[in-house]
């Protein structure tokens, strides 16, 4: 089956989910529940374009409050284990995939790093972290630590975005 058969079918059983199910497959996609309520009552979406479309709509009227608790969901990058469950811990998982060959040194610093960002804004350090090495992830993260804290959660509120959209990608092909 070809990606656009696979995010048709996807999309298809969706629309016709019941809302606890639609909700939960959203929230597998991004821990906001804010948002993951607002994607599945836009159904029914006809095509993936138009998912994706909302999802950033609908992301764009997040605030603090659904932003903290969507990076709640992430595990530390190069932390083994997660605080993410099911769907959404294997692709975080996937996700970080470079930590898994980092050096100790490397996890480390990273494990420093995390500590001093969540004391310094209050969260989670979020990133993109598909198609980035653990070096880039460190450099990113280190500076970072150098914002003021409005500044972060505005980036890192950007980060979840682009990191959402992936995983709606991943669960329309799955």
């Amino acid at each position: 089956m070809n990606n656009i058969t696979s995010s048709n079918r996807v999309l298809d059983e969706w629309n016709r989910a019941d809302a606890a199910t639609a909700r939960s497959a959203m929230l597998a996609c991004c821990g906001a529940t804010r948002w993951a309520d607002a994607v599945a009552a836009s159904r029914p979406l006809h095509d993936p374009a138009a998912l994706i479309e909302t999802a950033d709509r609908v992301w764009a009227t997040m605030r603090e409050p659904d932003w903290l608790e969507a990076f709640a969901c992430h595990p530390r990058i190069g932390e083994r284990k997660s605080v993410a469950r099911g769907q959404s811990a294997a692709w975080s998982t996937e996700e970080q995939a470079a930590t898994t060959t980092a050096s100790h040194r490397m996890l480390a610093e990273l494990a420093e790093k995390n500590l001093l960002y969540e004391q310094r804004f209050g969260f989670t350090y979020i990133v993109c972290a598909t198609g980035k090495s653990t070096e880039e992830m460190l450099a990113i993260l280190t500076r970072r630590l150098n914002r003021d804290r409005q500044a972060e959660l505005l980036e890192a509120a950007e980060q979840q975005r682009q990191i959402l959209q992936i995983r709606l990608g991943k669960w329309l092909t799955q």
